[in-house]
């Protein structure tokens, strides 16, 4: 028989014996107005409200939904409270461990549930992106016959892992990764909750922002961690959690790092240096560093992108290409995975040949530009597609390029302001010792050598 894990009597003994559930258990939001953040889905006539059934005289809505968002944003919560608003069986699978007969045996008892007592089922399935598209087809007639309300949770983009029959039945939310904002008022609130710690335990700042860095987000991790925190304390007899104590007991050191302060800037500063220095081994403590202190991965992954073109250039053009793929995946996959990514391209980076010819390239351009260098085109480059543009020159003795021996026709293209001045000028460095040798010959054909 399938878990029921949210029924009444579950509930009651959680409220009479809190310590015997996991803070997160006991700290689940029953209503709408308890769920921390996820504003946008909460205002008065939401669709998530209308699920419920707040301001419709009752339950109503699609009988399919899909919550798409990182870890620890509250999408079984929200199942959660949608069964128990509705009176709803709530019935839990994980699709890293159910198949396509645990899903049958869900459909056959909440059709016997819904016939014998007239109650209706919920099922909450977790990673549904981890289902085969036949396994999701086997939701279908579930859905389409409303045997059950169906709650599916994904990390992934769901245009992407769910089949598109589903995906036009549900109604998708997309969840927000928590701020420290709202960590914050969870972490105050489980403190000092009957259901949760009860005041039995202060929290100082210190050891507050340790929390919010290493929850990077989770409000389930941030309450594993306070509940490791406060039970260290409670047994020493401690009347606060301390930053040490906190440390050893979730093992992990506060990192001296401040998101918004000299240490963000300082770190991400000599990440990008040591990436410079080609200190493969440098760069990779700096990046641990930034993880660690909870920085925002697409933050690491622009720097990234932004040294791959600074500093390496043409000597390797697959480190963009790297860096780039590297800032795609670490939008989709989010942390903990997209440290392997950011680890990988860090590594791609440091080890790649180094070239800042790029970059001094457009700077010397830009610089000649606010010098007012910026003359007439020629007029042989001029549009000349238009009607009139004949009788004005526009385009006359304009060479095609394809035309001639090499593709490359012996013609000013720079204003005479700017003609002759060189601005790439590549170094010998890897892939853009080839560039060298082009841009010799090419010169050389433009002047007409």
């Amino acid at each position: 028989m399938e878990p029921d894990l949210f029924t009444v009597a579950a509930e009651e003994r959680q409220e009479r014996e809190p310590g015997g559930s996991p803070l997160a258990v006991r700290m689940r939001p029953r209503t709408l107005d308890e769920v921390v953040g996820q504003r946008h889905l909460l205002k008065t006539g939401s669709p998530l409200r209308r699920l419920v059934g707040e301001g419709s005289g009752g339950p109503a809505g699609p009988a399919s939904v899909i919550l798409w968002g990182p870890p620890g944003t509250g999408k079984t919560t929200l199942a959660y409270v949608v069964s128990h608003a509705t009176n709803r069986r709530f019935v839990e699978l994980s699709a890293i461990t159910a198949g396509v007969k645990e899903v049958r045996a869900v459909i056959d008892s909440a059709k016997r549930e819904s016939g014998a007592y007239g109650r209706e089922t919920l099922l909450f399935l977790d990673e549904i992106h981890r289902f085969s598209k036949a396994q999701q087809d086997s939701l279908l007639p579930a859905v389409e016959n409303r045997w059950v309300t169906l709650i599916a949770a994904t990390t992934e983009n769901p245009y992407f892992s769910v089949i598109s029959p589903l995906l036009s039945r549900s109604l998708l939310l997309t969840l927000e990764a928590l701020t420290d904002d709202d960590l914050r008022g969870l972490l105050h609130r489980a403190l000092a909750d009957p259901r949760g710690l009860a005041g039995a335990v202060a929290l100082p700042e210190d050891s507050e922002a340790h929390l919010l860095r290493i929850a990077g987000g989770d409000a389930r991790r941030a309450l594993t961690a306070l509940e490791a925190g406060a039970g260290s304390a409670l047994a020493k007899g401690e009347p606060e959690i301390t930053l040490e104590t906190l440390e050893a007991a979730v093992d992990r050191a506060a990192v001296k790092y401040d998101r918004d302060g000299d240490q963000h800037y300082d770190v991400a500063s000599a990440l990008i240096k040591s990436i410079r220095g080609s200190d493969v081994d440098a760069a990779l403590h700096y990046l641990a560093r930034m993880i660690e202190a909870g920085e925002d991965p697409r933050f690491i992954a622009r720097r990234l992108m932004i040294s791959a073109s600074e500093d390496i250039g043409l000597a390797d053009p697959q480190a963009l290409q790297t860096a780039v793929a590297a800032a795609q995946a670490v939008q989709m996959i989010g942390f903990p995975e997209a440290r392997i990514t950011l680890s990988q391209a860090t590594i791609a980076l440091a080890l790649a040949p180094k070239s800042n010819a790029a970059y001094l390239a457009i700077d010397a351009a830009i610089g000649d530009v606010r010098k007012g260098l910026a003359g007439p085109v020629p007029p042989h480059l001029r549009d000349s597609h238009y009607k009139g543009a004949s009788k004005l020159g526009h385009g006359e003795g304009y060479q095609y390029p394809h035309d001639l021996p090499g593709a490359i026709a012996a013609q000013q293209y720079a204003p005479d302001e700017v003609h002759g001045r060189r601005y790439y000028e590549p170094t010998r460095y890897g892939a853009e010792a080839r560039y060298a040798d082009v841009l010799d010959r090419v010169r050389g054909r433009l002047s007409g050598g």
